[in-house]
């Protein structure tokens, strides 16, 4: 008996820790999940997070993006005040305070703060959505599809009155929209967001506090990163979104987020909302064994060599390492990411729990004559599809990987598509001055952050590689003429690349500019190289297409019959980079055999793990003194907290969500996941998924104690 009992606490205590599985959509949370909410902790109700006619929690979160598509969103953030502060990652703003960096203002390396708002810093090209509202409209979309239909033509006809549906909309406003599918193109939703475009970098740690621990801590547990960035968004004097203008006032938020001093402990509830960026939850064991054995494997090998070469190019001077800082942390993140993933996606049997999925599925299908008329080949076409596009998918992803690994070749076909109207005797003086200013502009802002070392030393490897790796019927014309010119001597063919080519530095693509010669463009190795790439990209594309299309309409059948075989089930779709929410609470894990994971870390970790100047584990001189002091209030007393976990349900896109408590107070910001749930975004492990969030008592004590930007402090809500 007193067996059983423990066996029995042991069952419940596991079923309280459960994770919530699902990135849930704003208009379906009173519906499907606002019940669990509360039976957790939550004291607030649907209507305060997503309502249409009241301000809410939604109004305060901000998906962050570029004007090119400003709905793909990068990274996450939220409004922490009633002047448009916004909160982010550290990675998230990486970019921006790279791009304000050099030798002389090197803000990656010494931080940056803006003490008064005309100090902050100007961001073209980036944008901030916020959502205004969102609408199911599925059966207006499905009224005008069939399961007859080629994909070419649903999309034609999905793509036709989604733009009618915007356009009825946002007619007469400024909202922007987009109808995004939802469950593999079986449900349809409209989503209209304000997006602003004058985004001010307001402050920034150290690199070495924002990204303490780089690639070795990154995707790990514990973690003591001050992972966080400051923005702020600005409209036009009226509040209307506007360009950057001197004019331009600090955004009036419909909603902010109170930023919380009080702490969290274990178990307390936590719900995360920001833009998530890709989940393939849904995939069958054939997309699994391509995801593992062609993306990631090749993904992982290929950036390996690529992460070599730049390293060792930034390790030469400070003004390459600066060049080279956001590109080099974006191409390491999900070389990382790959690696672990496909090392959990094998320790969690992820394959095994797809093909039981599969098993009961052609069971329940086969049950049933109707069933099996419309799902029976399913299964059959995607194997199939995948099967037959495996020699094409291995050279795409080799294409993607090592022939875009380097740069002036993709710049050279962009730039190298406008240049013959300068040689075009029928184009007027006036439009060639034109094209000429935009091929300036074009290039200052590509050669600022290149080296023509670094570049050439990448084609030499990762062309090879290419060579090496891919099927030599799929090789482009450049890797062919590489072997036959230059007798497969890729070092060779770097050097002449390096010296001959006007594309190689911007003194000579100048120069070429007052001059052009667009016989001499066509011989040029950059823009030889760039046109075979892209060549090769469509060719590519063409060989999949029909593979592709078999994927693709099995995917969307298998997931309307796994929601038609548990009709009774809440089911959340895929992320989109759309705005999503998720539940959960703080909470320590057990990942393996006698290990232990607290739920929070403190600054006394940061200082253990100090390692020498210049490496990851540096800790700044200034930090290392307030420690000293031991001066933590009003946001600690003994310890300082840094860093803690949820199990709350999260990708990338994610990045500068924020971390709410039951009463809708921030309480931290999501920066990473850990490494032994890294199988999530293709199959949620609930006991061991833990999310890693910057602790908002470490983030206002860096601002306030180690920045002395009490302006910040000032406009805030803290609550104590």
């Amino acid at each position: 008996m007193k067996k059983l009992l423990i066996i029995t606490i042991a069952l419940l205590s596991l079923s309280v820790a459960r994770a919530d599985e699902g990135m849930w959509l704003l208009s379906k949370i009173k519906q499907l999940n606002i019940d669990k909410m509360q039976e957790m902790g939550f004291k607030l109700t649907a209507e305060d997070i997503y309502d249409v006619n009241k301000p809410g929690i939604k109004d305060a979160i901000v998906g962050l993006g570029n004007a090119g598509r400003p709905f793909r969103h990068f990274c996450s953030g939220e409004i922490i005040s009633p002047n448009g502060l916004l909160l982010t990652n550290h990675h998230c703003g990486f970019g921006a305070i790279q791009s304000h960096s050099s030798v002389e203002h090197d803000y990656l390396a010494d931080g940056f703060w803006a003490y008064k708002m005309e100090d902050e810093l100007t961001n073209p090209g980036v944008t901030a959505s916020i959502l205004e509202r969102m609408e199911d409209v599925t059966e207006r979309v499905n009224a005008l599809l069939n399961d007859n239909m080629s994909e070419m033509d649903r999309n034609i006809v999905i793509d036709s009155i989604s733009a009618v549906i915007v356009k009825e909309a946002t007619q007469g406003t400024q909202l922007s929209g987009q109808v995004q599918e939802m469950f593999e193109g079986n449900q349809f939703f409209l989503f209209l967001y304000t997006i602003y475009k004058d985004v001010r970098l307001v402050g920034a740690p150290p690199q070495s506090m924002g990204k303490f621990g780089g690639d070795t801590d990154n995707w790990m547990w514990p973690r003591h990163t001050a992972d966080f960035s400051m923005f702020r968004i600005y409209t036009a004097p009226d509040g209307s979104p506007a360009e950057y203008s001197k004019d331009n006032i600090p955004l009036k938020p419909k909603h902010y987020l109170p930023v919380s001093a009080k702490g969290i402990k274990d178990g307390d509830f936590a719900m995360i909302m920001g833009f998530p960026g890709t989940t393939d939850r849904y995939t069958t064991s054939y997309g699994l064994e391509n995801t593992m054995d062609v993306t990631n494997d090749i993904r992982y090998k290929v950036r390996t060599v690529k992460l070599e070469v730049m390293r060792e190019g930034m390790e030469k001077d400070q003004k390459t390492r600066i060049q080279y800082a956001s590109k080099y942390a974006s191409c390491a993140n999900y070389w990382k990411y790959s690696f672990e993933q496909n090392k959990a996606l094998k320790q969690l049997n992820t394959m095994g729990n797809k093909q039981a999925i599969e098993k009961r599925f052609t069971e329940w299908v086969n049950a049933d004559p109707a069933r099996k008329a419309t799902y029976g080949n399913v299964l059959n076409d995607i194997q199939k599809g995948y099967a037959d596009m495996r020699n094409y998918a291995v050279a795409t992803a080799y294409v993607q990987e090592a022939l875009a690994g380097p740069e002036a070749h993709l710049f050279a076909y962009r730039a190298g598509r406008m240049i013959p109207d300068l040689c075009d005797k029928t184009v007027t003086p006036e439009e060639k001055a034109e094209i000429k200013e935009a091929l300036k502009e074009m290039a200052k802002a590509f050669y600022k952050d290149f080296n023509t070392e670094v570049d050439a030393k990448l084609f030499a490897k990762l062309f090879k590689v290419y060579n090496d790796k891919v099927d030599a019927d799929l090789h482009p014309d450049i890797i062919d003429f590489i072997n036959k010119k230059f007798k497969g001597d890729y070092d060779k063919f770097a050097n002449q690349l390096k010296t001959s080519s006007i594309f190689m530095n911007e003194e000579a693509f100048m120069a070429f500019l007052e001059k052009p010669d667009c016989k001499k463009l066509e011989k040029d190795l950059a823009y030889r190289a760039g046109k075979s790439f892209y060549e090769m990209w469509i060719k590519l594309s063409a060989y999949t297409g029909e593979m592709q299309e078999k994927i693709t309409k099995g995917d969307r059948l298998f997931v309307r019959g796994l929601m038609e075989m548990e009709p009774e089930k809440a089911w959340a779709p895929n992320a989109n980079s759309t705005i999503r929410l998720t539940y959960g609470k703080v909470g320590s894990y057990k990942p393996r055999d006698a290990v232990f994971y607290d739920y929070y870390t403190t600054l006394a970790g940061v200082i253990e793990k100090e390692g020498p100047k210049g490496g990851e584990f540096e800790v700044p001189a200034r930090l290392k003194e307030l420690y000293a002091q031991k001066d933590f209030a009003p946001y600690g007393n003994e310890y300082l907290s840094v860093n803690f976990i949820t199990d709350n349900d999260i990708t990338g896109g994610n990045s500068g969500s924020g971390v709410i408590n039951a009463e809708g107070h921030l309480i931290g910001t999501a920066f990473d996941g850990n490494s032994e749930a890294m199988s999530g975004d293709i199959d949620f492990e609930e006991n061991l998924q833990r999310c890693i969030n910057l602790d908002t008592r470490y983030f206002l004590w860096i601002v306030d104690k180690y920045a002395g930007a009490k302006n910040l402090i000032n406009e805030m809500t803290i609550i104590k």
